[in-house]
């Protein structure tokens, strides 16, 4: 599933292929968003948004009413083209089109128009997201103090921090030298403050450069001498998806658990309990 980055990513492309006041053409041809798109045909897309992993398109006026609501989940997939726009499959839930460009949703959890009373809604929800201006920290803490759950699942729990998922919560955990398992009450204001501000900083590299990097400048394998990592996800990481590899820092064997339904990756020699 795609983390925060990739989310407010997306709605910087979509604005920077289609927010320029041009009428688009707005089809499904899947069919199971039909009669939305046929509401949306030759409108203006006005204004993107994104919080956590929810993005948010939304047609019309200088305030939208209406706003297409998209959550990639495990399958979607946006593919952004060039004109001349091809002939669309029929896996394509949700394509916008102009002269120049159009881009293609497929496989998406949620693909809805919904309005911006529901967006609230949505929003409501939501913990605060670090690469969101309007984000609050103290409202994360508040519930991360107060928590007997673990810390590690906590940066996943969507309600209480907003666009984390599994590479950005073992990397920062790591980077902060703390264990996984340490529950949320064990924090202090401080470690979260560190947490926080690592993550603001990390995600919008992540944004920047569309992709999650988070090894240190130090430890990179040009600085260390070692060789780049080889993985399909890409990036330069710690500890994710290197179970039984050595740590970079200490050089102990990195582990791997399940947790909250997915797969912890950490160093037990750096991040003691």
């Amino acid at each position: 599933m795609p983390e925060g980055h990739t989310i407010h990513r997306l709605a910087q492309d979509y604005a920077a292929a289609f927010a320029t006041g041009t009428p688009l053409r707005v089809t499904s041809p899947q069919g199971k968003f039909a009669d939305a798109a046929a509401l949306l045909d030759r409108t203006p897309l006005h204004t993107t948004d994104a919080h956590g992993k929810h993005l948010f398109l939304g047609f019309g006026g200088p305030e939208p009413a209406e706003w297409v609501h998209i959550h990639l989940g495990l399958f979607g997939k946006v593919t952004f083209g060039p004109a001349p726009v091809p002939p669309p499959t029929d896996t394509v839930r949700l394509r916008l089109a102009h002269d120049l460009s159009y881009v293609d949703l497929r496989g998406p959890t949620t693909c809805a128009l919904i309005t911006d009373g529901e967006k609230r809604a949505v929003h409501d929800r939501l913990g605060p997201d670090p690469l969101r201006p309007d984000a609050d920290p103290d409202q994360a803490y508040r519930r991360i103090s107060r928590s007997r759950t673990t810390i590690a699942a906590l940066l996943m729990d969507q309600k209480v921090i907003a666009g984390v998922g599994n590479v950005y919560r073992a990397e920062v955990l790591f980077r902060h030298r703390v264990d996984p398992y340490r529950v949320g009450r064990d924090i202090t204001r401080a470690q979260w403050d560190g947490i926080w501000a690592d993550l603001v900083a990390l995600m919008r590299e992540g944004v920047r450069n569309n992709r999650i990097d988070t090894v240190r400048p130090e430890h990179t394998p040009e600085a260390m001498g070692r060789p780049p990592r080889v993985d399909d996800h890409g990036g330069e990481v710690y500890v994710y998806r290197r179970a039984n590899l050595p740590c970079h820092l200490c050089g102990g064997e990195i582990r791997t658990a399940g947790l909250a339904a997915r797969n912890l990756f950490w160093c037990p020699a750096c991040q003691r309990p």
